[in-house]
């Protein structure tokens, strides 16, 4: 529903932060990571995620958009909540984490209080294969601003669920054979219809 927040930063602790947008404070709970990254800027920006449950809704907050797309792979996993993805966040890098779950590293994911052995199997079983899809370290980057088509259409396939090796391939033999003048939209048609 919110895909971020910019505001005043009006109170910040290590377990989340408040941010005034436009006249309403919003209660966000970030992890240990982000509290890092936060700095003491009166401004910030939060890419966010609201969790939606009987007894009440609750934002939380990441520092980039690979913090909370890695955040939404942990919670996709079942016994796996909310808290407990804060809590992995809050315990190792995202970078850690990713590259752990890649690698197979059930010892250092079971290091993160409330993760027993079976579940830390369970997050390398589930995720793995994502991970390694989209490739080493998209989870843990943010795109730049001035992304190029070849970037953007490839972003897009990846996001679809194509495999980022197979996709980046196909953008290539397009954009050789029409030379380069193609649209993202254009791009990603043509790119489709290969895949």
């Amino acid at each position: 529903m919110y895909a971020y927040i910019d505001g005043k930063l009006v109170f910040k602790c290590p377990a989340y932060v408040i941010i005034d947008a436009g006249g309403v404070g919003y209660h966000i709970n970030i992890s240990l990571h982000t509290f890092s990254l936060l700095g003491n800027d009166e401004r910030c920006k939060l890419f966010t995620w609201l969790h939606v449950k009987e007894d009440g809704h609750t934002l939380y907050g990441f520092a980039d958009e690979g913090e909370r797309r890695l955040f939404l792979h942990l919670i996709s996993i079942s016994g796996i909540g909310p808290n407990t993805g804060r809590m992995m966040l809050s315990s190792i890098t995202p970078d850690e984490i990713q590259i752990a779950i890649i690698n197979g590293n059930v010892p250092l994911i079971q290091r993160i209080k409330g993760i027993g052995p079976k579940s830390a199997q369970r997050i390398i079983l589930e995720l793995q294969d994502k991970l390694r899809k989209e490739g080493p370290g998209s989870s843990l980057t943010m795109a730049p601003a001035n992304k190029t088509v070849k970037d953007e259409a490839l972003s897009a396939l990846v996001m679809l669920g194509f495999a980022r090796n197979a996709a980046e391939k196909v953008i290539e033999q397009e954009i050789n054979k029409n030379g380069g003048t193609l649209t993202v939209e254009q791009l990603i048609k043509l790119a489709l219809k290969s895949l």
